[in-house]
């Protein structure tokens, strides 16, 4: 895998975006210089009072800048800053190859800038609009663990900088009646007051994360775990270009206690690459998934069962093996051919501070893996921990491990010398990879989360012969 060119992010356009940031956090800090010493709000003006009277107060969670109302936002806007850091100490390594996580160890960073925009336009209508800056890479360039250790890291990283758009969608609404139900504001989502039964229509650039494969407990690598198969299951090679989005549409009926999701969207043309296959004939990846939700007692659940269909320029494991004129190439047997799955999520609260989950994933073992990672099954345990016990109630602490498997034509493929998007020692002593990840999110205010993570990588790369790895991370998150 090749880094894109960087395209310059001048340094002091990243300071101006930080000081925008930070000069919203301290406006908000300013709002409550009001108060006094006991935490009491001084007598107000009487002149102000009777127009104060008539202005809803702003919930938690709703933006900065001023909105119509509480509880139906004619506009929105959101930002977040989140940077990470990983390094690994040096780990056994008898042999290296082109895909392999270096053995002397290393490193790396990564930033994120957010903006998120969102307005109605009419009656069920909304448009939303996200433009990112990022710098920085994953550990190694985003190689040699299937099971990538920062969700942040793209499989394409900026030495300096980049601009991109992830996201610029319509959403349309259509209620049906009766019980409704209040959506609160959030980065994709305007506060709003919405009927229970509904079917949501979207179409725009997306990433597939925010309709598909959820999890309460583990599906946001910014306050969660940071572990690409804890975020999505790793079986599922998922819709998205070398920055994890694409072009698509997606129908949502939601009734009260379960869901139905179908969605159809573009796939790529090239392994790691930015460019969409336009051939939409014959390229592209349709999901269906059911959410069920349910309660035991008073503590809710949701099953989902996700299934999903790709089309796409795809070459054969063992087509490559089986024909020497490859070159041990998989890129010379692709031709567009069919390839299925289906993942399993589910979250379930044992209490009030105390949840558990787990993924589970299947994906047709014989041909390409090249959107998301190497690998045809996973299962993952985990648990979250807030920390109401110590008196910390808003902090939470993370446990789970996730194993990762290869189909015997992946296996044979890779102890060949064949490479794929993450992975690819040169041989191979096969062994499922095992990833354990804890972390610890301390959440200073309502708008900063300070995370320590760590990630024991057993058999990295699927590869008995090297590892164990020890990744030790920190995390810093800012949102508004």
């Amino acid at each position: 895998m090749k880094s894109k060119p960087a395209r310059h992010f001048n340094y002091r356009l990243r300071l101006a975006v930080s000081a925008f940031i930070f000069i919203g956090y301290f406006s908000w800090l300013g709002n409550l210089s009001a108060q006094t010493a006991d935490g009491s709000v001084p007598a107000a003006d009487p002149k102000t009072v009777a127009s104060a009277a008539t202005t809803p107060p702003a919930p938690d969670h709703i933006n900065l800048w001023n909105e119509d109302d509480a509880q139906n936002q004619s506009w929105m806007f959101h930002c977040q800053n989140t940077d990470i850091v990983q390094g690994y100490p040096g780990i056994a390594s008898p042999y290296e190859g082109t895909n392999s996580l270096p053995s002397g160890g290393q490193v790396r960073e990564t930033v994120s800038f957010d903006f998120y925009f969102g307005a109605h336009i009419w009656p069920g209508g909304e448009l939303y609009f996200n433009p990112e800056a990022y710098q920085g890479f994953g550990l190694a360039n985003t190689l040699g663990i299937a099971a990538f250790t920062n969700g942040e890291a793209f499989k394409s990283g900026e030495q300096v900088g980049n601009f991109i758009i992830p996201r610029l969608f319509y959403r349309q609404t259509f209620g049906f009646g009766g019980e409704q139900e209040q959506l609160g504001s959030d980065e994709l989502q305007l506060a709003q007051k919405v009927d229970v039964s509904r079917l949501t229509l979207t179409v725009g650039k997306v990433s597939f994360g925010d309709f598909f494969d959820d999890n309460a407990y583990s599906h946001d690598q910014r306050t969660q775990f940071m572990n690409w198969t804890l975020v999505d299951s790793g079986g599922f090679d998922s819709p998205q270009d070398a920055d994890g989005y694409t072009n698509g549409v997606v129908l949502d009926f939601n009734q009260k206690n379960w869901a139905v999701l179908w969605g159809h969207f573009m796939v790529t043309k090239y392994l790691n690459t930015h460019a969409l296959d336009y051939d939409l004939t014959k390229a592209w990846e349709e999901l269906l998934e059911l959410d069920e939700r349910y309660s035991i007692g008073e503590h809710p659940g949701t099953v989902r069962l996700l299934g999903w269909l790709l089309s796409a320029n795809l070459g054969s494991y063992w087509d490559t093996v089986n024909d020497p004129s490859a070159g041990m190439d998989i890129t010379q047997t692709a031709k567009y051919r069919y390839q299925y799955g289906f993942a399993l999520s589910a979250d379930q609260e044992i209490t009030k501070d105390l949840g558990v989950f787990t993924r589970i994933s299947w994906g047709q073992p014989n041909d390409d893996c090249f959107m998301f990672t190497d690998m045809s099954q996973s299962v993952a345990l985990g648990a979250q921990l807030m920390g109401t016990a110590w008196s910390r109630p808003n902090d939470v602490v993370g446990l789970a491990d996730t194993v990762g498997a290869l189909s015997q034509g992946q296996a044979t493929y890779f102890n060949d010398g064949g490479l794929g998007s993450i992975v690819g020692d040169g041989q191979l002593s096969y062994a499922p990879e095992n990833v354990t990840e804890t972390y610890y999110n301390a959440q200073l205010d309502d708008h900063v989360h300070l995370t320590g993570d760590f990630q024991l990588v057993d058999n990295p790369g699927f590869n008995s012969a090297r590892g164990p790895v020890f990744v030790f991370g920190a995390r810093l998150h800012v949102e508004f």
